[in-house]
């Protein structure tokens, strides 16, 4: 089979040809449809976040068929449709056996699929049977493939929530993650949402998804908190993992407002805030990892917004061929895209 391998030690992708893994017990073989590039893949690429020291398939986000179901697997037969879920822990740990795998320092992203072990850039994927999700029957294998995206969003919801409609937003940054906050906040009945984003491109994806919100560049945003000290948000939701914006995020919030900080930020980046600030606006800072046990939220999310959201082109998501990737990688990282996604098979 044909598959995307990445070396840690050169940092290079290249298209390789291996063997398509066997079955094994609990286990179940996905031949894969579409699968997603993150931007904490390109992190990863530049050595930022943790990796295989092996080379290892990339990929955390897919959709596909099961081809092949192990020994001792009763929730799923061949033919189902399915997205899988990247992540688990080791079930034994305090976190885990707490009820927060994500804490999980075994497993988790330590041993998930497609940083640690071979995931979802190849035309199969070996995938523990407890993590693979069957796919509503309206579920495109399109859309299945921002089932884990969605699943750390939906789980950014729960630690955000509640947010009483008429809230004043501030999503910064108009990547994939941003547009899906977009979408979400959108279909919850939000409508005071501002998505701060310095790239042209991707404020026009915002645009096109035709909800209305206001959209404006950090230098803009930065005038209006100037010109009235008043002005401000509720909630403000960083999907940029940049340092100087989540200063400003602190500095943008209202009395009693709350900062979720969601994007996945270089280990060195530092943010300086000021505690008396904190204090005297009562401000309540939160970080979002992962996605423990939200997938089958994420997919109730899915069927809610369906096309009407999840339309590839309205989201900035362009589909490439695995002979593409350097293509891909460099729309994403100019921003010209909000999204790569790779259709392997079908």
């Amino acid at each position: 089979m044909e598959a995307l391998q990445f070396n840690s030690k050169t940092k290079t992708v290249s298209l390789i040809k291996k063997s398509v893994p066997s079955v094994k017990e609990g286990w179940v073989l996905v031949k894969v449809a579409y699968s997603g590039v993150c931007g904490t893949d390109l992190h990863v690429f530049e050595g930022s976040f943790p990796c295989s020291d092996s080379p290892v398939v990339m990929g955390h986000e897919f959709s596909g068929t099961v081809t092949a179901v192990g020994s001792n697997v009763t929730h799923l037969k061949v033919g189902d449709r399915v997205a899988v879920d990247p992540n688990s822990g080791c079930d034994t740990c305090d976190a885990c056996t707490g009820g927060q795998p994500h804490y999980c320092e075994i497993g988790g992203i330590y041993r998930n699929l497609g940083m640690m072990n071979d995931g979802g850039w190849a035309e199969y994927c070996l995938a523990p049977a407890r993590q693979v999700y069957k796919l509503p029957d309206n579920i495109t294998f399109e859309q299945g493939a921002l089932v884990e995206p969605i699943s750390c969003v939906s789980h950014g919801w729960d630690m955000l929530s509640p947010v009483p409609v008429g809230s004043h937003i501030l999503i910064i940054g108009a990547g994939i993650i941003g547009n899906l906050w977009a979408c979400i906040l959108h279909v919850q009945g939000h409508r005071k949402v501002t998505v701060c984003e310095p790239m042209q491109d991707r404020r026009k994806i915002v645009e096109n998804l035709g909800f209305g919100f206001q959209v404006i560049t950090p230098d803009s945003l930065k005038k209006l908190k100037e010109k009235d000290e008043k002005f401000g948000f509720d909630v403000v939701i960083d999907c940029s993992g940049n340092g100087k914006a989540i200063e400003d995020a602190v500095w943008m919030l209202k009395c009693g407002g709350k900062l979720a900080i969601f994007g996945c930020a270089a280990p060195e980046t530092r943010v300086s805030v000021s505690p008396y600030l904190l204090y005297k606006n009562e401000i309540t800072i939160f970080a979002v990892k992962i996605n423990p046990f939200s997938f089958p939220k994420a997919l109730g999310f899915l069927e809610s917004m369906g096309a009407r959201y999840m339309d590839y082109e309205k989201l900035g998501v362009k589909v490439f061929s695995m002979k593409q990737h350097k293509e891909a990688f460099s729309e994403l990282k100019k921003g010209l895209i909000a999204k790569a996604v790779f259709k392997i098979g079908g």
